[in-house]
């Protein structure tokens, strides 16, 4: 997988791009693990990405739940048994 960020936005910690290989759209956010730090992807349809392109601070209450795993079943890369928090 190639992912190719089209937004990186430091101070609230996500990013908004597009995976190349299959055109899928995401929001990332930082995690690490200790050992790691690395990024989980979640899938967002294009309106999404879209908006949270155009205005990051609409991608906050969405990158919020990532963080407290409620949003697991977009991640597009499964996590492994040593999943990262969120940083």
């Amino acid at each position: 997988m190639k992912f190719q960020d089209a937004l990186v936005h430091h101070e609230d910690g996500l990013c908004v791009g597009t995976e190349q290989c299959s055109g899928r759209f995401y929001v990332s956010i930082p995690v690490s693990n200790g050992m790691v730090d690395y990024e989980e992807h979640y899938e967002i349809d294009r309106a999404t990405f879209e908006l949270f392109r155009r205005d990051p601070n609409a991608a906050l209450p969405f990158v919020a739940r990532c963080k407290k795993r409620e949003l697991d079943e977009l991640l597009i890369i499964q996590p492994g048994t040593s999943r990262g928090t969120a940083i």
